[in-house]
């Protein structure tokens, strides 16, 4: 019994406790499983319809817990774009406020993230994803809990990424928060009770 219409280029801020079903609704549009009854639609056609690859194609999620591979910053981004150009990449960070650290990094844009990007502070990591969102440049933007896990000031120097890409009118943007100052920019907020 959930209805939801969200215009293209809209800011949608989704807010409510724990297990109130916000990361649910973010699961079931990037179909990390397929809901029972009812549909979820873009541009009016059922996501079911969509292979994952071409419906996540349209999609850049920023989690709050950020996937990295064991490889170099430069193949972390580019699970994003696989052809991007150095100069793209290169953009995409100086967007993301992250150019400047991987720069002072020994090998730069090739150093090894570690495990899971142990190599590399939460900001630091949160700021590649973002980096990762500006070169996908996909027209559905999710943000889940993106800046949750980090202080006050790193919070502050991402936001101004994030308010970069959530300004672009030719996104779609979907913010879940449980802070409010992630949500300034957004056109309605949804609270969401109990499912």
């Amino acid at each position: 019994n959930f209805n939801l219409n969200i215009k293209f280029g809209e800011k949608i801020g989704l807010v409510g406790r724990s297990g109130s079903g916000k990361t649910t609704l973010i699961k079931s549009l990037i179909r990390y499983f397929d809901i029972n009854s009812g549909e979820i639609k873009i541009d009016g056609k059922n996501i079911k319809n969509f292979t994952q690859d071409s419906l996540r194609s349209k999609i850049s999620l920023i989690p709050q817990d950020i996937t990295m591979f064991h490889r170099s910053i430069i193949d972390n981004l580019k699970i994003a774009k696989y052809k991007a150009s150095k100069k793209e990449i290169i953009d995409a960070c100086k967007k993301a406020q992250i150019h400047d650290d991987i720069m002072e990094m020994k090998d730069e844009y090739s150093s090894i993230v570690g495990e899971r990007g142990t190599k590399v502070s939460g900001g630091q990591r949160q700021r590649i994803a973002i980096a990762r969102a500006i070169l996908k440049d996909a027209p559905i933007l999710i943000l889940d809990e993106a800046t949750s896990s980090l202080d006050s000031k790193t919070e502050k120097a991402i936001q101004k990424s994030l308010d970069l890409l959530i300004k672009d009118k030719s996104k779609t943007v979907i913010a879940i928060a449980h802070r409010l100052s992630t949500l300034t920019n957004m056109d309605r907020i949804i609270v969401m009770n109990k499912g």
